[in-house]
């Protein structure tokens, strides 16, 4: 089965958590931040876009980004494990910068944990390139993260169908 994309919901938070601890134990996003960023998503002064991914019923996958100005930010991309090399990974960033495009984005930042080269190479696909380094970025495991910018996302959109 394929996994479905629509627009995150409050009642997604729960299901986004359990995956959001599974993947990220050390540096798991609380409750409150979760319901921060969709109050943002929604309305005529919506600065966010967040997307989940399911399958089967089961939440798969989430992917959240942040514009201001002519400037977006992923804030972040999750893939359960058994979804891994499925696609679901770029499909959840094409819509991702589907949203920088509609937010008129000139540019699209991101912060990526040195030691997630899985992660890095799909940026890399999309047209990312490393732009430096925040020391120390993922706590409390003092993880240092690789910055990474892609400049007009609207050249690496592809044809994703979400439902919101």
């Amino acid at each position: 089965m394929t996994a479905s994309l629509r627009e995150m919901r409050w009642w997604d938070i729960d299901p986004v958590l359990e995956l959001e601890k599974a993947l990220f134990p050390e540096d798991a996003w609380s409750r409150g931040m979760f319901w921060s960023e969709l109050a943002h998503a929604r309305g005529p002064g919506a600065t966010r876009r967040y997307v989940v991914a399911e399958d089967g019923g089961r939440l798969v996958g989430y992917a959240g980004l942040a514009a201001s100005g002519d400037l977006a930010d992923v804030q972040t991309i999750a893939v359960a494990r058994d979804q891994w090399g499925t696609g679901l990974g770029s499909r959840l960033l094409t819509e991702l910068l589907r949203a920088a495009t509609d937010f008129d984005c000139a540019e699209v930042m991101l912060e990526c944990r040195v030691d997630n080269i899985r992660a890095q190479k799909l940026y890399e696909r999309f047209g990312f390139e490393a732009i430096g380094f925040r020391r120390g970025y993922y706590q409390p495991g003092n993880i240092d993260a690789l910055v990474m910018r892609l400049t007009d996302p609207s050249t690496s959109v592809q044809g994703t169908e979400i439902h919101g």
